[in-house]
């Protein structure tokens, strides 16, 4: 009974103990963060141009809205011997949406219509969104890609592992004229990237199963997207997914590792050298693209495998 008795005290004696642990965190550095993927609908009138921006708070806090100067995009052909030169286009001058929401759309109380028709883009555009905060400025450049139709949705009746998955069989026909990269958003915040290289020019049929957690049940609607990318805009959310698991994309805080097209160019006057290289702790976060999108939707049903 006595050996009962002290094996029972020497537990609490050591359940009891406790070590304060002092971690040391990384000093807190604010960065810029642009939410800048615009989805163009090539049905629609003007191009739904909304900049997202924020800055990123101390390690235990939500990060909060970014207060800039201005925000300009200017767009047009790049001229044949001077690639920095943009020809045909025009600028659309933002203003925020609300003061204090961090949110900028095209000014609505400019002289002109700032505001972006679909008509006067073509494919291979480019676009330079140019950003000014009180004391810096930072530059984002990208080239308008063009996505095609999603061919056909279909649920599967397929699992995984744990039997309990839904499936969905995307299907879509890959142009073959180039190397082309596609942008999958999936919904409830699932994305996947894939390229043309083993089926360029064909026809692409893939499952995609969704497991319990996304709480699909019988006739749940998913919305399914497909995107076309540039290369680099592929390596950027291929990264984004592979640190965040799978659960998250652009158009949410971007990982701190993970360095988008948003560049710093504070005092750089020579097109040539806009880059980070001796600038590699001052850089923002996230990504600016135009992107065309194709939207479909399938309606989730009860089979067998789903009971």
């Amino acid at each position: 009974m006595k050996r009962y008795l002290t094996f029972i005290l020497t537990i609490i004696l050591f359940a009891s103990c406790e070590d304060v642990i002092d971690v040391e965190l990384p000093d807190d550095v604010s960065r810029l963060i642009v939410n800048g993927v615009i989805r163009v609908d090539e049905t629609e009138e003007f191009l739904p141009i909304e900049i997202v921006v924020s800055e990123s708070s101390s390690f235990f806090e939500e990060n909060t809205v970014a207060t800039i100067e201005s925000a300009i995009i200017y767009y047009g052909t790049p001229r044949e011997d001077a690639p920095e030169i943009l020809e045909g286009g025009g600028v659309s001058n933002l203003a925020e949406l609300e003061p204090g929401s961090g949110i900028w759309v095209p000014d609505p109380s400019f002289d002109s219509d700032q505001r972006i028709r679909v008509e006067n883009i073509n494919e291979g555009d480019v676009f330079q969104l140019i950003i000014t905060t009180d004391d810096e400025q930072y530059l984002a450049t990208t080239t308008y890609v063009k996505s095609v139709p999603i061919d056909s949705l279909q649920q599967g009746d397929e699992t995984l592992f744990s039997g309990d998955e839904t499936e969905v069989i995307v299907t879509f026909t890959d142009p073959g004229d180039s190397d082309d990269f596609y942008l999958l958003d999936l919904d409830f915040g699932e994305f996947l990237v894939t390229e043309d290289e083993f089926y360029q020019g064909q026809t692409f049929v893939f499952s995609y199963f969704y497991d319990n957690e996304l709480e699909i049940n019988t006739s749940s609607i998913v919305d399914i997207s497909l995107i076309g990318v540039d290369e680099a805009f592929y390596n950027y959310m291929n990264q984004i997914i592979v640190q965040s698991g799978g659960d998250q994309g652009p158009f949410q805080t971007p990982a701190a590792t993970v360095r988008g097209n948003i560049i710093n160019v504070t005092g750089i006057d020579n097109d040539e050298v806009v880059d980070n290289v001796d600038r590699t702790d001052n850089y923002a976060l996230g990504y600016f693209a135009i992107v065309e999108e194709y939207k479909d939707s399938i309606t989730i049903t009860e089979n067998e495998t789903n009971r």
